[in-house]
């Protein structure tokens, strides 16, 4: 071992790794933007990553829902941004955000190599769950990595009350379907519940009305031979 690897490792920063959690409108973009600008405002240097997926507002900047701006790279995977960004230049980094995480496969992977051997502070910002309540993308793999976990919560669409899940508005059935308020709404548990045994009613009584159909037409065939 070469004697200096040790002095190295012990004088460098060591990283970290901060997970912002939540459903939709609940704030995650702007508690991430506020934390990274105040790492830059204490002279460290800071980048911001959001997945090339999400257009919705600009392709190279991440932007809040009431319009906060703060320049990024746009990027299909996590992985490429060293080379995308330079060796020179990302050794400089201090600190990396990470907008819309749950869109990142290689999120765990990234973190470990960030966090882990290069000593850089890692602020992620994401969706826990998807639509169905279920784990969306890698975000919660990275919560044993982290040294803060942050739950946030939004305001219910229907009462006004605290909002933990994001209730879909649109009858697509896919996992990523990215949209704002056209297609997303926080909710309660109490009306996701609701809402969830409504479109339940609804997809069993159309199913229902097109077996009477269905047989309808049989009988009609049958009586016509």
């Amino acid at each position: 071992m070469h004697p200096l690897h040790g002095l190295n490792s012990s004088h460098r920063r060591p990283g970290e790794v901060h997970v912002i959690v939540g459903p939709m409108f609940a704030g995650k973009t702007t508690a991430l933007l506020r934390r990274v600008t105040a790492e830059s405002d204490t002279g460290r240097s800071v980048a911001m990553i959001k997945s090339s997926k999400d257009t919705r507002y600009a392709k190279d900047a991440v932007v809040t829902h009431d319009g906060t701006k703060f320049p990024c790279w746009p990027l299909p995977d996590l992985l490429s941004f060293k080379h995308k960004i330079g060796d020179e230049a990302y050794q400089k980094l201090d600190v990396i955000g990470i907008d819309e995480a749950q869109f990142f496969g290689d999120l765990y992977d990234f973190c470990c190599e960030a966090a882990d051997l290069d000593g850089k502070t890692i602020v992620i910002a994401g969706l826990d769950g998807d639509y169905l309540r279920r784990s969306f993308g890698s975000v919660l793999d990275v919560i044993p990595l982290a040294d803060t976990v942050t739950k946030l919560t939004a305001r219910c669409e229907l009462c006004g009350k605290r909002a933990f899940f994001t209730l879909r508005k649109t009858d697509e059935l896919q996992t990523e379907l990215i949209g704002g308020a056209d297609v997303y709404m926080p909710v309660c548990r109490l009306h996701y519940a609701n809402e969830q045994r409504s479109a339940a009613m609804e997809t069993a009584r159309g199913s229902f009305g097109a077996t009477i159909a269905q047989n309808d037409l049989v009988v009609k065939t049958a009586a016509t031979v």
